[in-house]
């Protein structure tokens, strides 16, 4: 008979979770399914190559009990001679903003963690506790609730996590998934190893613990004692046809697509595709501002005719395509779409969808329509101008450059220059706000940004996002007007500053 050691050993090289030299970071709340992976990690330690550490998140719910969990992996870590991770975060009061649950905001903010330590620190790995009592229950909630296959596919024994870049910096590992929980603490009490109960555990107004202490114990005493066992396989059996199915739903969906940029972005550069320079990366402020209803934003068209040729069941799998990408199909969208593609005399006819999305049929293409997402791009923005060097404004699709270049003979009456002093407070690019003046060459005096860019027909969005550069509290550079005469470089400088623009979805033409 196989020790709980060898089992998950066993699981480790079948899914190929770890590798030799691996920095392992155990989570640990202090119950004692982490518990028992932290001890089984240690004995394998040696076997696996892998340097261990411990992780523990306080999800601050439970007061004195949640600082006696933080307590208790302190101690459990320095009695192995393991380093010790912690973070907090109040679960509670994220959950009410977000107007989630306590247990999906506690996962999201604990993952949250986990994915900023891969991201940030030497780990190649995070290990948690999950068993395979906790795939069938998450099998079996899915399907009470209702999903596809995907979500059928309960826990995956891998989750890749990726950067701010989209590298790839790590993965969240399980290597527990093939252990019944019964086991783990058989396996603790033969060590005399003692671990922390958590009192929300046995509380049913949660979902999960209804399905774990009432509806389980239910079907394997009246149905299967080894239901738990056939719902993980049923899990693995589905994550194996998704992956499949995946795949040439994928090759299928190539042909028959096609994007556009919808009307209302035309002009306004939204990040759906890189730009051509490499050198220029959205700012990160910007992307979280856009991110949902998903990163597309652009309309989709499929070929009706390519799709209609498909059976029924692959029309579904395309369709899931999208769900992937930017959406949350549930079973009655797919088939109101499908209600939409199959009747002609529905043409022109919109299907409202998750998210805002539209779908419509028109001619001979589905078309998925983006809503309108021009709100989403902050209005207010500022980032420090380095001189020499660039910045990336996405909120105004420009890229601007500050250079210092030597005064010449040719350049003497360029009207664009500025004088080098201006950098002693440093720069300052910004949107325009109520109240800000700029002195353009050859007038009397200095207006009202609003008017000068009413004057020149600036409005809507192009307005309220219109850059300027400022040097302290002065505003020196405004795109499109040329400075006054008091900002231009001083009789005698031999340097002169020059701010000039380009578009990010260009390449740079200063390179």
């Amino acid at each position: 008979m196989k020790t709980l050691a060898q089992a998950v050993l066993e699981y480790v090289r079948k899914q190929r979770l770890l590798n030799a030299g691996d920095r392992v970071g155990v989570a640990v709340s202090g119950g004692a399914d982490s518990v028992a992976l932290l001890r089984v990690m240690l004995e394998l330690q040696r076997e696996l190559g892998a340097v261990l550490s411990v992780v523990h998140f306080d999800h601050k719910l439970r007061g004195a009990e949640s600082d006696a969990d933080q307590q208790f992996a302190a101690e459990l870590a320095a009695k192995h001679k393991l380093e010790l991770t912690c973070d907090s975060g109040n679960v509670a009061e994220y959950a009410a903003k977000k107007r989630l649950s306590l247990e999906t905001a506690a996962r999201e903010m604990r993952y949250a963690y986990f994915e900023r330590l891969l991201a940030e620190t030497s780990l190649d790995r995070i290990a948690t506790a999950h068993t395979l009592d906790d795939q069938a229950e998450t099998v079996l909630m899915r399907l009470i609730r209702g999903t596809g296959m995907r979500g059928l596919g309960g826990i995956h024994p891998e989750i890749i996590v990726k950067n701010a870049g989209e590298e790839v910096c790590g993965t969240i590992v399980r290597p527990m998934l093939g252990v019944r929980r019964r086991e783990l603490q058989r396996y603790l009490a033969g060590l005399a190893q003692a671990w922390r109960e958590d009192s929300t555990n046995a509380d049913v107004k949660y979902t999960r613990n209804r399905v774990r202490h009432i509806l389980m114990p239910l079907l394997e005493r009246e149905f299967n004692p080894a239901i738990a066992e056939r719902f993980s396989e049923f899990g693995e059996i589905a994550r194996e046809d998704e992956k499949a199915w995946r795949k040439e739903s994928n090759k299928l969906i190539g042909p028959m697509m096609r994007l556009s940029t919808p009307e209302w972005a035309h002009g306004v550069y939204m990040g759906f595709a890189p730009p051509v320079s490499p050198a220029v990366v959205p700012d990160a402020k910007v992307l979280e501002k856009v991110k949902e209803p998903g990163p597309w934003l652009m309309n989709v068209a499929l070929d009706l005719e390519k799709l209609l040729a498909q059976p029924v069941s692959v029309q579904r799998r395309i369709l899931q395509f999208f769900e992937n990408a930017f959406m949350p199909l549930e079973f009655r969208h797919v088939e109101a779409i499908l209600q939409l593609v199959g009747d002609e005399s529905k043409e022109g006819k919109e299907l409202r969808l998750p998210y805002g999305w539209t779908a419509v049929r028109r001619g001979k293409e589905l078309q998925f329509l983006t809503p309108d997402q021009r709100e989403r791009i902050p209005t207010d923005y500022a980032y420090e101008f380095p001189v020499p060097g660039t910045v990336t404004v996405w909120e105004a699709n420009v890229v601007l450059e500050a250079l210092i270049i030597p005064r010449s003979a040719n350049t003497e009456d360029k009207e664009e220059l500025l004088d080098t002093g201006l950098t002693e407070k440093g720069l300052c690019v910004r949107n325009w706000q109520p109240g800000d003046r700029f002195w353009p060459a050859h007038t009397k005096s200095p207006c009202k940004i609003k008017e000068l860019l009413q004057d020149r027909h600036v409005t809507g969005e192009n307005k309220k996002l219109w850059p300027v550069v400022a040097s302290g509290s002065e505003i020196v550079w405004v795109r499109g007007l040329r400075p006054p005469a008091h900002l231009r470089p001083k009789r005698g400088s031999r340097e002169a500053l020059l701010i000039r623009e380009s578009r990010p979805m260009e390449e740079s033409q200063y390179s």
